[in-house]
């Protein structure tokens, strides 16, 4: 599994990866996109900023990248790092399918993504995935099951994720919406000719959304790869929307509510990939801290009374406007 590479290396960070959720496009949900991406939002300007969050996680050992084809140009400012960059054998790299990216490079559109989870679009978005990255993809995900999901029941889609995987490519999926851990627990029932099909899971998970936990232990103690994302809420863990009890747990350790909402991400004992949304480079730098805080007991019992009931941070999420 690429995965593996991670377990033998040696820098502190290998075990935060850095999403380009934030940078591939010019609109996201996130909290504060105006200050950190300004009026500016130009191909090539994000393009740039990319490379520039790239160089930087990976100077600071990160290893482990991840895109989507709803993520804008994602895939493409990625594989043009990449192939600037040759000879990197030890990144692992991962994208998702399953979104249609339909914004045309606004922030204003009535619809930024589609969903659909049917073979015709796997054929399409693999196709269209393997131009950008070609040989560089390590990991293919669906993007976002949830429990009604077709991904979950459809055979013919099974068959041709399992044709990738014999040909070398991981199999994933991620996860959304307030069932996430009944989706988890479904994904890992279903199997190819007796074999589990899916070796990684990507989930919510933060100091407001611990729904999933005991379902990503669960995939965890089976084998998968657990990938964290949206440890900093959309923002709202970040500063200055964070909690007051996170601010205060912030200032006890000197250093950043991003620093803290991630380490209590990191501390997990099946988390092991922590994505990063970093926008810039500053916000990079102080997401990559969470790999050296130290929290005492008391600390994270005031952490742990901040989740959140699953249905009520959804609805908070969707009501997040693109910016």
């Amino acid at each position: 599994m690429p995965f593996a590479r991670l377990a033998t290396a040696t820098t502190p960070t290998c075990h935060i990866g850095l999403g380009l959720a934030a940078v591939g496009r010019p609109g996201y949900i996130n909290l504060g996109r105006d200050e950190d991406l300004g009026d500016d939002r130009s191909v090539e300007t994000l393009r740039a900023r990319t490379r520039e969050l790239l160089d930087a996680a990976y100077a600071q050992g990160v290893r482990y990248f991840d895109v989507a084809r709803s993520y804008g140009r994602s895939e493409e400012f990625l594989a043009d790092w990449l192939n600037r960059t040759p000879g990197r054998t030890d990144v692992v790299i991962g994208s998702k399918w399953g979104y249609t990216y339909t914004a045309g490079w606004t922030t204003d559109a009535e619809k930024h993504e589609v969903k659909d989870h049917s073979v015709r679009t796997y054929d399409r978005q693999r196709a269209e995935t393997a131009e950008l990255l070609g040989d560089h993809l390590d990991l293919y995900q669906i993007h976002s099951v949830t429990p009604d999901s077709p991904a979950l029941t459809d055979k013919e889609l099974h068959a041709r994720l399992a044709e990738a995987a014999a040909e070398g490519t991981t199999i994933g999926f991620s996860t959304s919406g307030p069932a996430q851990a009944d989706a988890i627990r479904a994904a890992l029932e279903v199997t190819v000719d007796g074999e589990p099909l899916f070796r990684t899971v990507q989930s919510t998970y933060n100091a407001l959304e611990t729904s999933a936990a005991p379902a990503l232990a669960e995939a965890h103690d089976a084998g998968l790869t657990v990938i964290v994302k949206e440890g900093m809420a959309n923002g709202r863990l970040a500063a200055p929307h964070a909690p007051d009890a996170l601010k205060a747990v912030a200032e006890e350790t000197a250093l950043g509510c991003d620093s803290v909402a991630l380490a209590l991400v990191l501390r997990q004992p099946w988390a092991g990939v922590v994505l990063s949304g970093a926008a810039t480079t500053s916000q990079l730098a102080s997401n990559l801290h969470a790999a050296v805080v130290d929290l005492d007991d008391e600390q994270l019992a005031r952490l742990a009374e901040l989740a959140e009931e699953p249905q009520v941070y959804w609805q908070r999420r969707g009501q997040l406007p693109w910016h």
